[in-house]
């Protein structure tokens, strides 16, 4: 089994567990434990980063709609998700009362082990401690080709973890398979070998004008057709090699009210 990183809510830092990526079991003090009999926490405390418009068919898309006067941008199209979108594994999603419905963003999370500052690509991965799941979620919005901090940076609007996997047990991250199912029924299906930017060239790109630090999460972007959820989902994201993150979709209003985590 697979040594990660990863913290409890009972926990001031994060401590290593052997996991079953496939089952989702966890060894932890000698026993075997299923996935729910664990509050999770988010397994790293440093900044999230995500980027815009890497993947290949965002940019067709976006070209469709656009014509021949839309270029791609040359530079990666970096936003922030402050700290309070972070949820962990099993933590509710809140459903603004103002939407029907928001859009669950399946990435890749690039977890930085030491601080790099201006990395050549061929040099990258050396400064990665591991992978992560994000759920980048966001409200449904015009304007894709720039961040929507509105519609992506509302509270509990970035699902982290459960874990960080080293990268020693992910020998290939530009050729994972990702899919997403809501209530257990698979609504899109991707991998990132459809990206534009690979994870080394896109640390390269981004530490060009951004220092990134031990800690830090570099998220690889949302594949085209993220699904749409609403009230009462489940909504499940899984990496293959490095496991799966699940959450439910609750009402805003239940959640201040205390309603279920």
């Amino acid at each position: 089994m697979p040594v990660v990183m990863a913290r409890t809510r009972f926990m001031a830092q994060a401590e290593r567990f052997e996991v079953d990526p496939l089952s989702g079991s966890v060894r932890s003090g000698g026993k075997t434990l299923g996935m729910n009999e664990l509050q999770w926490d988010v397994p790293t405390c440093g900044a999230v980063y995500g980027v815009l418009l890497n993947y290949r068919g965002v940019l067709d898309a976006i070209g469709i709609i656009g014509g021949s006067s839309w270029v791609p941008p040359r530079a990666p199209c970096l936003f922030v998700k402050p700290a309070n979108t972070w949820i962990a594994y099993g933590d509710a999603i809140p459903l603004p009362q103002d939407v029907e419905s928001i859009e669950a963003g399946a990435a890749l999370g690039i977890v930085m082990g030491k601080t790099a500052c201006r990395v050549a690509a061929v040099d990258a991965l050396n400064f990665v401690a591991g992978y992560t799941i994000v759920n980048d979620i966001c409200e449904s919005h015009q304007g894709s080709d720039r961040p929507a901090t509105r519609q992506r940076c509302r509270d509990g609007f970035c699902a982290i973890g459960p874990w960080v996997m080293p990268r020693q047990s992910v020998p290939s991250p530009d050729n994972l398979m990702l899919r997403v199912l809501v209530n257990g029924v698979l609504q899109a299906e991707n991998t990132t070998a459809n990206t534009i930017r690979s994870v080394a060239t896109l640390i390269a790109d981004v530490s060009e004008f951004v220092t990134l630090s031990a800690g830090d999460i570099l998220h690889i972007g949302v594949p085209e057709n993220a699904p749409a959820i609403e009230a009462g989902d489940r909504v499940r994201i899984e990496f293959d090699g490095i496991g799966a993150l699940e959450n439910r979709v609750v009402a805003e209003r239940e959640i201040l009210t205390g309603g279920s985590r």
